[in-house]
């Protein structure tokens, strides 16, 4: 069974995608917005994919704030995690955040918030995982 991990920092967004993970696909889930769990979960090889928040109110990184776009780079350019699917979620869904979010990110993929259809959450999810 996979795990995903959600790195999300508002409560509700992660009980939604959870239970989304859970009943429809059958995944095993982890969840936080500290940046050294994720990169001890991550570095483990415990995750199988991460759903990346985009905009973390909460995340620090050696004493600065960080985001989902700076933690998906920092993963994506280490050897342990490079390789690791990412999938960015936001809310800010303006025309072009897609293609800037991801080229400045290196992620695999993106998502806009809310999740509407839940079988193509799942679907788009399963299609990542190696």
């Amino acid at each position: 069974m996979a795990t995903v991990l959600i790195v999300e920092d508002d409560p509700i967004n992660m009980r939604v995608f959870t239970k989304i993970l859970v009943k429809r696909g059958g995944f095993t889930v982890k969840g936080t917005d500290n940046v050294d769990e994720i990169f001890k979960l991550t570095e483990e090889g415990e995750i199988d994919l991460i759903l990346m928040d985009v905009s973390l109110a909460n995340s620090i990184y050696e004493g600065k704030p960080v985001d989902g776009i700076k933690l998906t780079q920092m993963l994506k350019t280490n050897p342990k995690t490079a390789k690791l699917p990412i999938i960015l979620v936001t809310a800010h869904a303006m025309e072009g955040n897609k293609e800037l979010f991801l080229d400045q990110s290196g992620a695999d993929s993106y998502l806009s918030k809310p999740i509407v259809d839940h079988q193509e959450f799942v679907n788009k999810i399963q299609a990542l995982i190696p």
